[in-house]
Parts: C-alpha cells; structure tokens; sequence
C-alpha cells in the first residue's frame, strides 16, 4: 500500500527548509563572510554545525563522520561534497560569529507574525498585559578551556574552567529568545542592562542581580517599566503607603506592605523615588521584596508579576537538553559561540515547527523524532501534524513479521517441513 508520508528530501534539508537561503546571502554579504572562502560557505557551515547540534554529536570528528551517512542526499541543498574535519574546523576558528548572531535576528523578523504570541497568555491578574512584558535572565555553559574567563573563585587547585555566559530576553508568552548578549561568565550582570534596546510603555522583569540604579532613573524618565527584587543592603527612606488587604496582613501571607520609598544612591545627586511591594509567599513562607517604577498595577500584578519571571528557566533547560551545548566542536572563540547561535536557530526553527502543529506533541518529543531520523526521507510535518490516523496508519499488515511471510509463518514455523 502506497503511502503519502515520504518525501524528496531528508529529514535535515527539511529543517534548513525554515531558513531562507536570501537570508543566509544577506548576512554573508553584510559580514563579508565568503570573501577568503572557497568551498566552506557560511551556508555550507550553517547547514553541518545544525547538523551537528541537532544530532548532538559529541565531537567534530564524529560530526564528520556522521555526515557520510547524508552523502549523496544534501544535492537539494546544493551540496554535493562533504567536509574534512580540518575544513569545517578552521570555518568554526576563523570565521567572525557575528553573521549567525545577524542570521537569527533575521529569521527572528522574518517569523514573527508565527511566534508572536505563541503560547497562550491571559492579562497578569486581569491587567497587566502580556505581549507589554519581558522576561531577563541569564545562564552559563561551561566550557573546558580558559577562552572565556569564568566565575567565581580559583578552586583548590588553582585552574577554573571558562564559560559563556547567555543573557536572554524573553517575551512573557514565548520561548524564543528577542534578544542575546553572550558574553564571558564572570562579567557582571548589571553591565548587561544598560546594553538593552527598551520600547516605551513596555515592563521588564529581571532578578536583583541586575541592579544598576542609573539605569531605573533613565528607564523612569523615558516611560518604561520595570520589575525587580530589592537589593538586601539597599539604603531607604519611605515617603509614603497605601492600604493592603488586612486579611492578608492578619495571615501574614500575600501582599503585607504597598508603599513608595526613596532609594539614596552613592555618588548621585538625587535619590530615586520607587515603589516597593513587600509579599509573603503562601508556599514557602519567605518576605520578598519587589521593587518596580509602575504605579498603575495592583499590588497583587507586581507580585504575580515577578513570580511568573522563573517561568523563563524552562527556555535554558530547553535549549541545553534538546541541542548540543554540552561539548564543542571548537577550543576558538569563535566557534564556540558560533556553536551557540546555531543552538539559538535550532530552537527557532523547531519552535516555528512546534507553533504550525499546533502543539500537538511535546518540543522534546519532536526535537528527538527529528535527531532520530535526519537522514529519512519521511515527510517531517506530516508525521507530527494533528488528527486522527489514516487508513494507511492503521494498517496493522506492516510488521515485522510480514518479513517472514514467504516462509509461512517464519523460520522456527517450518522446521518440521521439508525443503
């Protein structure tokens, strides 16, 4: 019985597919990334590192080899020869990584009208709408050579392992990154949140770790909003309070204080006027503190608010389990973070996947289905689309023992017969 699930390409030329090969020009041509190169194009690049990401090889070497079992299938891609490691290894080194960095932003632009609101996501407490809210955080893979420094304190004997160090800002209602700062683990997170591109009118929500006191009296001045923790040894004065719920006050749990303050800066000549929320969380039981510039919400929004924020940890859980971050193919700067924005892509195509199937099987699920069969020739879409099986699904004739059927019921059924 014929069946409609194949396709003309495998199931990698599938996922390149997603990315606009005038995209990939445009980046190289901005970048000048071709230029010194004759056979290992940026595209040519693009298409082995996703590979290699996707399939989470554990080396380049194993990257390489690998890519025999594709040879002859990537001619759809205009590919028809495949890489020596020591080629794809000097693109990985000597190749700038800001033309991936630019290529992501670019299929960033061009897909979304399809992640933009994504994942479903009512006003916060009934108010606080979530395509006007951003999520900020960061997180570290790290590395085993010193290219980039890493954090914290020499151990005992005396070497640290580097790190990159991902500062991601996230929509509220989705898991592709709207913007990434990479950058070496023992930088100073405050230093990121001036580098941030903000809209007007929009609120970002970041932990304490982020404070930066200049960088809240601008955003103050300029209309945009943010949420965060109040730093343990931050100096105060309160200027004024407003009322709370005394419920919650005689159970000594949810919204305690709603008050504004005036935070004393060193080396300032003005004090900063914020508010400050003071909540106990129900669970757990803890005091937190969160700060924030806007006065419109309910007390309640801004504790909602900065609570949802840890909804950000499944986006770096997701991306370190799904694609290759654990070992790289490079020891060179470049490499490296050439291996993360491919990572980054990945993420970007398999969520766009995810969006047109509407959800229909689990991102690990669908990340693994694609790792497991790269090489096939099954339509990729089709078997992940919604709805019920076909008739060709269900037939239950193609199994493993129709392969025995020309010996009548299999090798053991006919011992006793004669030749």
């Amino acid at each position: 019985m014929q069946t409609t699930k194949l396709s003309g390409q495998p199931v990698i030329c599938q996922l390149l597919s997603f990315v606009p090969k005038g995209l990939v020009g445009e980046a190289a041509a901005k970048f000048g990334s071709d230029r010194y190169y004759k056979t290992m194009t940026c595209y040519r690049q693009l298409v082995f590192m996703l590979y290699g990401v996707i399939s989470k090889s554990p080396s380049l070497n194993g990257l390489c080899k690998s890519l025999l079992f594709l040879d002859g299938k990537l001619g759809h891609l205009g590919i028809t020869e495949l890489p020596a490691p020591s080629t794809l290894s000097d693109a990985n080194r000597n190749r700038d990584s800001a033309v991936f960095e630019h290529l992501y932003y670019l299929l960033l632009e061009h897909y979304k009208g399809e992640l933009k609101g994504g994942f479903p996501c009512l006003p916060i407490n009934g108010e606080a709408p979530c395509d006007t809210v951003s999520r900020f955080d960061a997180t570290t893979f790290t590395l085993f050579t010193d290219i980039f420094k890493g954090a914290g304190r020499l151990p005992l004997e005396g070497r640290k392992k580097g790190g990159v160090k991902a500062q991601a800002l996230l929509p509220y209602d989705g898991l592709v990154p709207e913007h990434i700062v990479l950058g070496p683990a023992a930088k100073n997170d405050k230093d990121y949140l001036g580098q941030l591109t903000v809209q007007k009118g929009h609120l970002y929500v970041f932990d304490k770790g982020y404070i930066n006191y200049e960088v809240y009296r601008q955003w103050t001045l300029d209309g945009v909003y943010f949420v965060t923790r109040l730093s343990d040894n931050a100096s105060y004065r309160v200027v004024s309070e407003a009322p709370v719920d005394h419920l919650d006050i005689a159970n000594g749990l949810g919204v305690l204080r709603d008050q504004v303050i005036e935070l004393k800066v060193n080396h300032s000549k003005t004090d900063i006027k914020l508010r400050l929320v003071t909540y106990r969380d129900p669970v757990s039981g803890k005091v937190l503190k969160f700060l924030t510039n806007h006065l419109g919400y309910k007390a309640t929004t801004i504790s909602l608010i900065y609570k949802n924020r840890w909804a950000i940890e499944p986006f770096f859980k997701q991306i370190k389990q799904n694609f290759q971050l654990d070992c790289f193919f490079s020891d060179g700067q470049q490499g490296i973070l050439t291996q993360i924005w491919m990572a980054l892509i990945a993420n970007l195509i398999f969520t766009v996947i995810f969006q047109r199937i509407k959800q229909n099987e689990r991102f690990l699920t669908m990340v693994t289905m694609a790792r497991c069969n790269l090489g096939s020739f099954v339509c990729f879409m089709t078997i992940l689309k919604p709805g019920k099986l076909s008739a060709v699904d269900r037939d239950n004739g193609i199994v493993q023992l129709q392969l025995f059927e020309k010996l009548k019921g299999g090798v053991l059924g006919n011992m006793g017969e004669s030749p």
